[in-house]
C-alpha cells in the first residue's frame, strides 16, 4: 500500500514555535501497514516518535516526531490500495 505523509513543522531545533507554521511538506512510503509506514519515516528521517501513534479507521494515523530539525506532526494517510512495480 502506498501512504502520503504530510509533515508539519510544531518547533524548531531550539524549542521555539516554528516561524511559518503553514509550511507543509509531503513524502511518500510504500508500506504493508501504517506501523510499517511510520517505521520506515522514522529510520529516513532519524526521527524518534514522541508519545503515541494514533490509528483511525482506514490506515489513517497522526504522529508526533521528533528530527534534529525541530518537532513534527505527521499525517499518514493511504495513497492507493496496492504497490506499484516498476517495468
Amino acid at each position: 500500500m502506498r501512504f502520503t505523509i504530510e509533515e508539519r513543522l510544531l518547533t524548531d531545533a531550539a524549542g521555539r514555535p516554528a516561524a511559518s507554521p503553514g509550511a507543509v511538506s509531503f513524502h511518500v512510503y510504500d508500506a504493508d501497514t501504517v506501523d510499517d509506514a511510520v517505521r520506515l519515516y522514522i529510520n529516513d528521517a532519524a526521527g524518534e516518535v514522541i508519545g503515541n501513534v494514533l490509528k483511525f479507521p482506514g490506515f489513517q494515523a497522526v504522529a508526533t516526531v521528533r528530527k534534529p530539525s525541530g518537532v513534527y506532526t505527521l499525517q499518514f494517510t493511504p495513497a492507493s490500495q496496492a504497490f506499484t512495480t516498476p517495468l
